[in-house]
């Protein structure tokens, strides 16, 4: 926020359960503030059974201009919008929620902030079969984001059959020309020695958690050259990653995906550029 919050003041903010750990409040109120607008970025901790009454109640307040979306709302908010547009509509989630002419328009930035640090490696992503650990919204960005790097396989693993089966459904419906698989918790074992690139799009690991997705027996099992990506940014490094450096493998984190989904999503709310270094500083400062 640029200063004192004044009955002139828009709302902005981030609706999960829990969101207590989210960072976005940080990097959002800095560039705000470095822009010197007459805004604030807050966090809405909203429970899955209260998300229908709080979309209605939100557009009420119409000082509140838009809103990211967070575990666990990212697909259970779609039907609650007036809009959604096709990005989001292909992934099947959505992260970002503007209001528009008092309606509620949705869309997703994740898949954009997903691939900017992947962009930076000199990789050959065709040869590099990927492995999405989970099956909720992030994971449908992931999927997006594999197939646009031309990835030759996407393997999707989850506890539950049901709503993997549900995953592979909507996504083949959605997304079309690519090989997507799904397996069960239990075949990890298998698809690790193949993997070119795993991703963690599950909370395991998040703020105290201090378990991981994949063991140290697991990791080992991974190809010299296979990338860890973790969509967690907090606590950094998670075990997830430290595992993964200790063996040598490349460990990215979801700060940069945190920071590159944010500043498009803060430039669509706000229909002007944002400064995405000021974003980054605020996070690494709050972090260090």
């Amino acid at each position: 926020m640029s200063g004192s919050i004044l009955g002139t003041t828009k709302i902005l903010g981030v609706m999960g359960f829990p969101v207590s750990h989210s960072l976005s409040p940080v990097m959002h109120n800095a560039a705000i503030a470095s822009l010197g607008l007459d805004y604030v970025y807050v966090p809405f901790p909203i429970p899955v059974e209260d998300l229908s009454a709080a979309i209605a109640g939100l557009k009420a307040i119409k000082s509140v201009q838009g809103f990211n979306l967070t575990i666990p709302h990212k697909v259970e908010v779609i039907p609650l919008l007036d809009e959604v547009l096709p990005i989001a509509k292909s992934v099947g989630a959505v992260n970002t929620v503007k209001r528009i002419d008092d309606r509620w328009v949705g869309t997703n930035t994740d898949v954009a902030g997903f691939l900017e640090p992947l962009k930076q490696l000199d990789c050959d992503w065709k040869n590099m079969p990927a492995i999405i650990l989970g099956s909720g919204g992030a994971a449908k960005a992931v999927v997006a984001a594999c197939l646009e790097l031309s990835c030759p396989v996407i393997h999707v693993v989850g506890r539950d059959a049901k709503k993997l089966k549900k995953f592979h459904g909507t996504m083949t419906s959605q997304l079309r020309d690519y090989n997507l698989r799904v397996h069960p918790w239990s075949s990890i074992p298998h698809l690790l020695e193949v993997a070119g690139i795993v991703i963690n799009a599950t909370p395991i690991g998040m703020s105290s958690d201090t378990n991981t997705p994949i063991s140290e027996a697991e990791m080992a099992m991974l190809p010299d050259k296979a990338i860890a990506y973790d969509l967690i940014y907090t606590p950094r490094p998670t075990k997830f990653l430290q595992i993964a450096a200790a063996r040598g493998l490349k460990a990215i984190d979801g700060l940069e995906m945190l920071i590159n989904q944010g500043a498009i999503a803060l430039e669509w709310w706000l229909d002007q550029s944002v400064p995405i270094d000021t974003m980054r500083q605020a996070l690494l400062t709050h972090l260090n």
